[in-house]
């Protein structure tokens, strides 16, 4: 190509376009057909009729439901309450009654209506449907979590930008310090929107920024590590890891058992499930699930150290090399005063320019 202008935009033109496919690609997939895969219900008694009942809806649904019979509704609250099963049935000729828990997802106290809502209209009388755990007035729909997510989400991977790219000239000790202090202020600000703003969280705040600081902490290592090697393509890499892969297998919009088996496999360890489910717990149920997910969100944390370290081992004797290198510079600079400076200037310009392009590459979804 002729022109190294045009040869400059193209180049950086893959980025967005790539973007753009994985975004389609995850955002589409994920949440366009919601259907149930192995949606777990419970239909409530013990006698042959209700055995036969749970069959029969069983048959009828196919791979669409995992049913299960339990002994009393107070059993069925339990298993509701600790996320084991999306709703439970308990048959009645005169007034059925569907168990929800709906801060556990609206979507899928919403499926579960769509599955019993028919049943009941065969006996001719009316459905009674019982919300076992509503989430607050201020979030109706229990989304807010998932939308608190994405801004501690962009908040944390476009900072790695800035971390990695304006700040390359820093050691990474000194990088790794600014992850930790933007990782406080990131959770410090989701912690304001949870609380005081949209008061999502109305207790248990402080536990709330905690898992925030943990979540935003692991995306900002992660980053700040793996910009050693990736530099310019770090954005479209952590765009991968905690938008497309993240957002669609969060639960935050959609359990996994309304997706297919990729997004729903990637609920069970990603980070961004970790940190909603345990938001969950903690706001809702009582605890009930939430040291596996704040172990989650450690995991996630650690593996960001551990590349950040392995980063600053790759980066130390490059550094020492460039250091060792300075005397020689420092005599050709004496031999050739005029030339030297024009070309240290050249190409501290040209990596002033990278990182600003870097920088502006970052992209809010």
């Amino acid at each position: 190509m002729r022109s190294p202008a045009l040869r400059h935009v193209l180049t950086h033109l893959i980025t967005p376009l790539l973007m753009c496919i994985g975004m389609g690609l995850a955002y589409m997939g994920a949440f366009v057909t919601p259907e149930p895969h192995h949606l777990p219900v419970a239909v409530v008694g013990t006698a042959p009729q209700a055995k036969v009942f749970a069959q029969t809806v069983k048959d009828t649904a196919g791979d669409k439901l995992d049913v299960r019979t339990v002994a009393t509704r107070a059993d069925a609250v339990g298993l509701l309450k600790s996320r084991e099963v999306t709703g439970a049935y308990v048959p009645s000729s005169k007034a059925p009654e569907l168990l929800v828990a709906s801060a556990a997802s609206d979507m899928g106290a919403t499926a579960v209506e769509k599955v019993f809502t028919p049943v009941a209209a065969k006996e001719g009388v009316p459905l009674k449907v019982t919300d076992v755990a509503e989430p607050v007035a201020d979030d109706p729909t229990g989304q807010g979590l998932f939308f608190l997510l994405i801004a501690l989400s962009i908040g944390s991977y476009a900072s790695v930008a800035a971390l990695g790219a304006a700040g390359a000239g820093l050691s990474m000790r000194v990088r790794a310090l600014l992850a930790l202090g933007v990782s406080a202020v990131v959770s410090g600000i989701g912690a304001l929107l949870a609380g005081p703003v949209f008061h999502l969280a109305h207790h248990d705040l402080a536990g709330v920024w905690g898992m925030a600081w943990l979540y935003s902490a692991g995306i900002l290592f992660i980053g700040v590590g793996l910009h050693t090697f990736l530099k310019r393509w770090t954005t479209l890499t952590m765009m991968v890891l905690f938008v497309m892969l993240n957002f669609t297998s969060s639960g935050g919009l959609f359990r996994p058992e309304l997706q297919n088996g990729f997004f729903g496999t990637l609920h069970a360890f990603w980070n961004g499930a970790g940190f909603v489910e345990g938001v969950r717990s903690l706001l809702y149920f009582g605890d009930d699930g939430l040291s596996r997910n704040v172990w989650t969100l450690v995991v996630w944390l650690v593996a960001g150290l551990v590349v950040t370290g392995i980063a600053a081992l790759y980066e130390r004797p490059r550094k020492a090399r460039h250091a060792a290198g300075h005397p020689g510079t420092a005599t050709e600079a004496a031999a050739t005063p005029a030339l030297a400076p024009t070309e240290r200037e050249t190409e501290r310009a040209a990596e002033e320019e990278a990182a600003e392009e870097e920088v502006e590459e970052t992209v809010g979804v």
